[in-house]
């Protein structure tokens, strides 16, 4: 299946189904999150509150390696259509939940339907397309994952107050249909295979027992749970040996889920852990920065929203960019480094940032992070890609974007903890006077800061003879929560520096043909 072998039209109409279902998937990551405040008024169970975000991230990560190599067994097309349907279906039965539970449960169901999407997308792309041309295109569907950053809040909250958060998950519906009636029409079918292929159950048990509870483990430390209380050690610790166990299935059965052979080529490697330091740095600007413009700043989320947008249009913009350059002069080492170095200054400009900085230089700085890495976002697709021979696509494309995932996921926990962490701290410092308890503890709190409508409330309960000694409070409270922002972008620099330095390993080689000299084992198994 390559596009020499395809009319143009028909090879268009394909990279359309697999654009809308990778929107589709990114989207629902994003949309979600302006509609929760109305969800919880409705279903109530506001401990509940993060679990809807965090059934969708574990149970998509998951996904994306079973669905990848379960995708290689059945066919691509079969296994993309069962992903749309899923998320269709999913969908359908968030928006007619009646409780938390429920839309937990469905919210889970979703991620997996998202990971099938984005588990098979980049891999069809590689498998339409030869190594020289991926990167334009790789470029193209790695872009929608900037339009859903951008268009997903404001997108969410216009739903939500013209029409009702249900229709936040409805929407989906005649997108899914559209994708499904362009994916069957023009897809082509499975290549048969001649020889008996097996599905590797132990290996997807082992691998949700090590990988589960390890995101898990992530998700909840330095938030709900201390990162050394015995719930977060006892996951990492049942992670660890669930890990150890998998390792040990996959050396041993036929058809592994994760062939360990992939981590014996440098490329995939460098590739991978370039792809996880990338999308930590990424969650690193898309979670922070909007906490600083509104906890900081005192800015209201839809002004927030406005600030934040030039640096997913750039991510966007970046990203097709990137993957043209890529296509046309077949070198990509020397794009990346840029990108990871841009990505550093960024995040050094950002750790300057104060309650005074003027908004046309945040814009700017975030200008820059947004393009160091959008230029980032195709380029290791494309490079695990021709790492490999051309049978060995979908599984190698679906472990790169496994690790990515995860990346995120470590990344916006060790980056929420350093905020914590030190907020904890220095807040301890604070002079609480006679503050009563439960004002103080709101305080402490960094959402309150950037939830106007939450501090109103709370002033609103503050006497007028107090009011000043309040305020006074606030400012110093506002001041820490900056100088903990600060101590995440330092962070970043880190992040995005090691980014670099792996980069520098990354052996650039030809893209005019694929790596066909692989060892016998990793060609038995693809």
């Amino acid at each position: 299946m390559e596009a020499n072998d395809l009319k143009k039209s028909r090879v268009m109409l394909i990279m359309s189904g697999v654009m809308l279902g990778v929107l589709m998937s990114a989207l629902d990551s994003t949309i979600v999150g302006t509609a929760m405040p109305k969800i919880i008024n409705d279903l109530h169970g506001m401990e509940h509150y993060a679990w809807p975000f965090t059934a969708y991230m574990l149970l998509s990560t998951l996904a994306i390696p079973v669905f990848g190599k379960l995708a290689d067994i059945f066919g691509r097309k079969i296994v993309y259509l069962i992903g749309i349907f899923t998320f269709l279906a999913a969908s359908m039965l968030c928006g007619l939940s009646q409780n938390m539970i429920q839309l937990i449960v469905f919210r889970g169901l979703q991620g997996i339907g998202g990971g099938i999407l984005i588990s098979n997308a980049f891999a069809i792309v590689g498998e339409i397309f030869p190594p020289r041309e991926r990167g334009k295109y790789v470029g193209i569907v790695a872009s929608m994952f900037g339009v859903a950053n951008l268009l997903g809040p404001s997108v969410g909250g216009f739903i939500t107050d013209a029409l009702n958060w249900r229709w936040v998950f409805y929407v989906n519906l005649p997108i899914a249909l559209i994708a499904v009636g362009i994916v069957a029409l023009a897809l082509p079918g499975a290549i048969e295979h001649h020889e008996k292929r097996s599905i590797d159950f132990p290996g997807i048990a082992a691998l949700v027992g090590a990988f589960g509870p390890m995101l898990l483990a992530f998700s909840w430390a330095g938030r709900d749970y201390a990162w050394l209380s015995p719930q977060i050690l006892g996951l990492l610790a049942f992670s660890l040996a669930m890990l150890t166990l998998f390792l040990y299935i996959e050396s041993k059965v036929k058809e592994p889920i994760l062939p360990l052979f992939l981590f014996r080529n440098p490329t995939f490697n460098v590739s991978i852990a370039a792809s996880f330091l990338a999308n930590a740095a990424m969650f690193g600007g898309v979670i922070f920065i909007p906490l600083y413009v509104q906890g900081v700043t005192g800015l209201k989320p839809s002004a927030s929203g406005l600030i934040v947008t030039p640096m997913m249009l750039t991510f966007t913009i970046f990203s097709i960019a990137a993957g043209q350059i890529v296509s046309r002069t077949g070198r990509y080492k020397a794009i990346a480094l840029s990108g990871f170095g841009l990505a550093t200054i960024a995040m050094a400009l950002l750790s300057t940032l104060t309650a005074s900085t003027p908004h046309w230089q945040l814009i700017l700085y975030m200008i820059a992070l947004g393009g160091g890495l959008g230029v980032n976002t195709p380029i290791f697709q494309v490079t695990i890609q021709s790492a490999f021979p051309a049978k060995m696509i979908g599984i190698s494309t679906s472990a790169g974007q496994f690790f990515r995932n995860i990346g995120g996921t470590v990344g916006s926990a060790v980056f929420g903890s350093i905020l914590l962490s030190t907020m904890a701290s220095r807040i301890a410092k604070i002079d609480w006077g006679g503050t009563p308890a439960a004002f103080a503890g709101r305080l402490k709190d960094p959402k309150l800061l950037s939830n106007p409508a939450a501090l109103a409330a709370v002033r609103d309960h503050i006497p007028a003879v107090a009011m000043p000694y309040f305020d006074h409070l606030l400012i110093q409270v506002r001041n820490i929560l900056g100088h903990s922002l600060h101590m995440v972008f330092l962070a970043g620099i880190v992040v995005a520096a090691i980014a670099f330095l792996v980069t520098l390993l990354l052996k650039e080689k030809s893209l005019d043909h694929v790596e066909e000299d692989q060892p016998i084992e990793a060609c038995d198994n693809c």
